[in-house]
This record gives structure tokens, sequence and C-alpha cells, in this order.
């Protein structure tokens, strides 16, 4: 697919059956495929969301998404275990527009190549800026936020991020005390139901 798809061109690929070019570039989440975490091609939607072209997106790679190089380092592999294994992947992060707003995602992914899990792969965007608006989080924050969206504990985050568990826990705090809210279930509770459409991580 080397253009996107002009809502002029829509009857046309329907009477000729050309429904997976429809459905690439008009489904309502953002798709792209990436090599090496290139992005190598993505769809109407992706570009829409964070408010760059095509050929802006086409050959770049993905950390300049991210609000920070750290950031994207820090999640860089996260999902290797689960794609080296056949498995979807999924997690909720942070992520930067083209204005530089910020806003959170909920990303999935599936590799083609399970024996190096970012060689190539594809992953679905979702905007969840309606259900989950942005609050102003230190780095760390945005972190730990993630991390117990996927239901980790603070032990777990702790290992993961090579924190110590009381580091972790006064993260955890102060996200709770930004959002008003006495413990971590009411903190995504208050943010919307994140559940509904969760792929289980272990699922083929």
């Amino acid at each position: 697919m080397s253009e996107p798809i002009l809502p002029s061109d829509l009857d046309a690929l329907y009477q000729a059956r050309d429904l997976r070019a429809l459905a690439f570039d008009w489904v309502p989440v953002g798709i792209v495929v990436t090599e090496a975490r290139v992005i190598r091609e993505c769809n109407r939607r992706f570009c829409e969301m964070f408010g760059y072209t095509r050929d802006e997106l086409l050959d770049q790679l993905f950390a300049f998404l991210y609000p920070t190089e750290a950031e994207f380092q820090n999640v860089l592999h996260r999902g290797d275990k689960d794609l080296g294994e056949g498995n979807l992947y999924w997690d909720e992060r942070v992520m930067r527009r083209h204005d530089g707003d910020l806003f959170w995602c909920r990303v999935r992914g599936q590799t083609f190549t399970p024996e190096d899990p970012l060689g190539r792969a594809v992953w679905s965007f979702a905007d969840l800026s309606e259900t989950r608006p942005y609050q102003p989080l230190t780095q760390r924050e945005r972190e730990v936020f993630s991390l117990l969206g996927e239901g980790k504990t603070s032990k777990e985050i702790a290992r993961e991020l090579s924190l110590s568990y009381r580091t972790v826990e006064v993260h955890r705090a102060r996200l709770l005390k930004k959002f008003g809210v006495s413990n971590t279930a009411a903190l995504f509770q208050s943010l919307g139901d994140i559940d509904g459409d969760h792929v289980v991580r272990s699922a083929p």
C-alpha cells in the first residue's frame, strides 16, 4: 500500500472488492507496521492520531513519538517475552503528538518474527484521550502508572524498573493523591473501564 486511500476512492475500491486496502486505511484504530522499531507502513487513523502525514512518518524510528528518548528505551523490549512466545502483547503508554500534546494510548502488538520479536511486527494504537485525559505526571510516574495498568504489583514494578519497593510505593502514593483516589482499583475506575477490550497477554 503505497498511498493513503482518499474518500473519492472508496466506492471504486469497494466495487473492486479490494476490502483489505479499505480495512487497513479506514479501520477506526491506528495501525503501523514496524521493522526494528522503524515505521515501514501506517494507516490513515495513525497519521491523524499523531498529527503527521504518512510521508513524515515512514522510515522514522518510533522514538520521536514518545515524550522522551528514555521512555522509548524503557518500553523498547517490554513485550519481547510475550511476542517471542507467539502471543499478542498489550500495554498502555503515554505518547506525543506532533503539536507536543501528550496522551494515553492502548497499544497491541503481534510479531511476524518470533525469533526476533521486534524484527518485524504490526501494532495497533487506540487513543484513550476521551476516557483518560492526560494528567501532568513525571516520567517515572508514567512508567509506574503504565505497569500498574498491566496489573503488576509494586514488587514486580520495582524489579522491572530497577527501583526499590519503597520508591515504587512512593510513586504509587503520589499517583493516588494526584487523581484524588484511595487505592489502585479506584485510580483506574475513575478513568473509565480499561479492561473491556484488553487482550489477555497470554492469548495465542
